[in-house]
């Protein structure tokens, strides 16, 4: 039975790395509301339920969570996918900013799936932070 779970699970994996890398398309609206759902249990109690970063911890916070709704207009009109999923994932601290805050969602990611195995919880983790990325990219103001 394990080894068919695995089975299916090492599918599903490599159909989403697959549509993942197409590069050129976009994400589609259960992708978007995967995003979204990670974003609600994850993002916003930091980041508010808007990106805004008004969430109700964010008084306390400092520096103040970063209005996510923002971050194209702060970058010349850009969405940095790799800058953000680098954010999420953990792999990126900004030295100005001071210590690092937010938590390091990509450990996070893998623990909760450590029972599939250590490649591919590390899989599951990176899935997990292009969807998310993607539905913070949805939030951008135009």
């Amino acid at each position: 039975m394990r080894a068919i779970h695995r089975g299916m699970l090492a599918g599903w994996i490599a159909a989403i790395i697959s549509a993942c890398s197409a590069g050129d398309s976009e994400p589609n609206a259960p992708e978007i509301d995967t995003g979204r759902q990670l974003f609600v249990q994850y993002c916003a109690s930091c980041h508010g339920a808007s990106g805004s970063g008004d969430g109700p911890v964010a008084a306390s916070l400092t520096p103040a969570p970063a209005d996510l709704t923002t971050l194209a207009q702060r970058n010349d009109g850009v969405f940095d996918e790799l800058a953000v999923m680098s954010t999420i994932y953990g792999d990126r601290e900004i030295a100005a900013h001071g210590p690092r805050e937010m938590p390091v969602w990509g450990a996070v990611f893998a623990s909760e799936h450590a029972a599939a195995g250590q490649v591919q919880a590390a899989q599951i983790a990176f899935l997990l932070t292009k969807v998310l990325s993607d539905y913070v990219a949805s939030l951008q103001k135009q």
